[in-house]
């Protein structure tokens, strides 16, 4: 199941997927005469690298699963409501390189993650925080939490969990029945609350991290480029998630 939600996910992916066409269609153009639908291959290679690369499609696909829960307030907590004794964020892999400083061992993503962890630990006095993913991202995070001013007492890290569901397993040991919040990516947390609610668990959504934020169009928008398609790629991987989920539940 591992190696399905891994490897072959990514032959899904715009890029792979438009490389598989083009190469389909020149393979059927230079060593077959199956002309018309080589030719036919190619053309929907070319368009899907073009429609799937630009700012619209990309903020399309986001946009649903980014402002599916709010930002997290404060006021979300009520007085009477049981105590918020944790913060979980949400990691990925990081590089523990000796030779670049401590601020390039974790992706942007992670950067962002975290410091919105680490804001949101300061809002609710008391609580802890949870960091997760890889070890070499668990530790990127904790030393920069520390870096940060949190105290080594308020961290807890996960041990090194494969993908979400482990990290559901894990979160479930520490935090129990009790809410807590979650922290990740905004295009990632309806699969991670999905994820995590089918343990029993009881998340509170904090969404940080946002890919497709409103601006004014500026002409680079017209122009399809590698952080657009990124985006889009981003967007799949979500997606696929949330199929591959429903399907198995059913």
């Amino acid at each position: 199941m591992f190696f399905l939600k891994k490897v072959v996910s990514r032959c899904f992916f715009p890029l792979p997927l438009s490389l598989e066409l083009l190469l389909l269609g020149l393979f059927l153009l230079w060593f077959t005469r199956r002309q018309r639908l080589g030719k036919g291959l190619v053309t929907c290679g070319v368009l899907a690298l073009l429609g799937l690369g630009n700012v619209f499609t990309a903020n399309a696909l986001l946009h649903p699963l980014e402002h599916r829960y709010p930002p997290f307030s404060p006021a979300e907590i009520k007085p009477g409501d049981p105590p918020i004794n944790f913060i979980a964020v949400l990691g990925g892999f990081g590089d523990h390189d000796p030779d670049v400083p401590i601020t390039s061992h974790l992706g942007p993503d992670q950067m962002v993650r975290l410091v919105e962890g680490v804001r949101v630990h300061r809002e609710i006095p008391g609580s802890k925080l949870i960091l997760s993913g890889s070890f070499d991202s668990a530790e990127g995070m904790t030393q920069m939490a520390e870096t940060l001013g949190i105290s080594a007492d308020e961290i807890l890290q996960l041990s090194n969990p494969r993908d979400t569901e482990d990290e559901g397993r894990q979160l479930a040991s520490i935090v129990g029945s009790q809410r807590f919040i979650l922290v990740t990516s905004a295009v990632h947390m309806p699969r991670a609350m999905m994820l995590l609610r089918e343990r029993g668990l009881q998340p509170i959504a904090a969404p940080t991290d946002y890919l497709s934020p409103r601006h004014h169009l500026e002409s680079d928008d017209f122009i399809p480029d590698a952080y657009k398609l990124f985006k889009t790629q981003v967007a799949f991987y979500e997606y696929l998630g949330l199929a591959w989920e429903t399907w198995r539940a059913k």
